[in-house]
């Protein structure tokens, strides 16, 4: 997994299918020449030195301690970095409290960094990993943007487990849409560490390629941007930021809107027979009745039913939000279930978010 971006995807796609041979990645290799730099975490015995020196430091050589100590080092089912995070809690107040804390699905999410993993005299070693389970915890719990801060403070060589450093920071930028972020950490995972776990670097490919598909203001892209709405009010972060990602995507839903009428007036142009919006001839070869489009203006009183099978009707979800505020909640559910009966499925969900943010705009006023 190199620098560059054919080479990249190359090795990505082999890695993820399973189909690429040494020969074949070689073939793929440009005139340029790259430079590898390889992350090799440290052995359980040196972890274990380094965890043992630590609690000497901080003087907690008492003999419950010290078996305690050992019991958690028996572990052999947890990783290193989990027991290294509980040795610092046996040894460390303010470790315990901070990871309690991060780990909690009751506690409320952070505002603020912990002072310890900033506290330049306590030992590189304690804030650095300590920061790294401290950040896995929020991933966990898809408290991104303070997971982000937290890996800021130091860097995947300085940890026991770099594997596992890379691969959380990863998913915390794909879970806030930082493609670029996300895909050079990615990389930097799948290029630096050759002894990741393969479930890290499944995941990791599985995002890359995920992102990929990406574009900017299509449908995903506003679902996406749902789902971060609904993380942040999980979290009780419906502040300025949520409210300006909401009206992004209220915005953007009225252009996909207009875009979907303008695109339905311009088919329409053609057609006619009483089956188009005013009255125009209709194609040449066009059968009697095979449209859905009405035969008159819609009264003012009345929604509109017709839509084509799995197609979005921009001007019958237009309609549908004009009196949507006036429906009562029954008639409310027939017209959704109408309207997105035979739609994608990643659509229809965008839809039904979008008349849930009407009702609850109505419900404020």
């Amino acid at each position: 997994m190199l620098r560059t971006t054919a080479w990249g995807l190359t090795v990505l796609s082999a890695f993820l299918l399973g189909t690429a041979t040494a020969p074949a990645a070689e073939k793929s290799l440009s005139k340029e020449n790259f430079t590898f730099g390889t992350m090799t975490p440290p052995t359980e015995v040196q972890v274990r030195v380094q965890a043992a020196n630590w609690l000497k430091e901080v003087g907690k050589t008492d003999a419950a301690t010290r078996q305690a100590f050992d019991t958690i080092w028996a572990q052999s089912d947890k990783s290193i970095i989990d027991r290294l995070a509980a040795t610092f809690v046996l040894g460390s107040p303010e470790a315990a409290t901070v990871l309690s804390d991060a780990r909690s699905a009751s506690a409320s999410a952070p505002t603020a960094l912990p002072t310890v993993l900033q506290d330049a005299k306590k030992p590189a070693f304690f804030r650095a990993n300590l920061a790294l389970s401290y950040a896995k915890a929020l991933t966990n719990r898809k408290v991104y943007e303070e997971a982000l801060e937290t890996f800021k403070l130091f860097k995947a060589e300085q940890v026991v487990d770099p594997a596992s450093f890379l691969f959380h920071k990863a998913v915390a930028q794909h879970g806030l849409m930082l493609k670029k972020d996300a895909n050079e950490t990615i990389v930097k995972l799948l290029d630096d560490v050759p002894m990741a776990p393969e479930r890290y670097k499944t995941v990791a490919t599985l995002m890359h390629f995920d992102m990929v598909s990406w574009k900017e203001k299509d449908l995903s892209d506003v679902a996406r941007k749902m789902d971060n709405i609904e993380r942040r009010l999980r979290l009780e972060r419906g502040g300025k930021k949520t409210q300006k990602i909401q009206k992004e995507v209220v915005a953007r839903l009225d252009e996909i809107i207009k875009e979907l009428e303008n695109q339905q007036d311009k088919d329409c142009k053609d057609c006619n027979g009483g089956n188009c919006p005013g009255g125009a001839q209709a194609k040449k070869g066009d059968k009697p009745g095979n449209t859905n489009q009405p035969s008159s203006p819609m009264n003012d009183s009345n929604i509109a039913t017709n839509s084509g099978p799995g197609q979005v009707d921009g001007k019958k979800i237009k309609e549908l939000a004009d009196v949507w505020g006036k429906l009562p909640a029954r008639e409310r559910e027939n017209h959704m279930r109408e309207l997105t009966r035979e739609m994608d499925p990643r659509y229809r969900e965008v839809i039904q978010e979008y008349f849930r943010r009407l009702s609850a705009q109505e419900v404020e006023r």
